[in-house]
């Protein structure tokens, strides 16, 4: 028996995306990832990465994006709250 509630985590990420062919490229790594459900762009310049999911790791995370993309920073990463 699983006691989990399946907490998902929320997590901001600011990259460095200069074009539109940047900003798919991000978003397709970050879908690809395990335990990812949710994945969007929110800032004012669209530079930040919101990602939404269960038992996805932040780090692993961040490198493949400093990898395939660009300068990668873990802005915050915490739960979402039911409502």
């Amino acid at each position: 028996m699983c006691l989990c509630l399946c907490l998902q985590q929320k997590i901001v990420m600011k990259v460095s995306m200069n074009c539109q062919k940047c900003r798919t490229k991000a978003l397709k790594v970050v879908a690809s990832a395990n335990g990812v459900s949710f994945v969007g762009l929110e800032g004012d310049e669209k530079d930040k990465l919101l990602v939404i999911g269960d038992g996805v790791d932040a780090v692993k995370l961040a490198n493949c994006l400093r990898k395939k993309v660009g300068h990668t920073q873990i802005e915050s990463l915490g739960e979402v709250k039911a409502s």
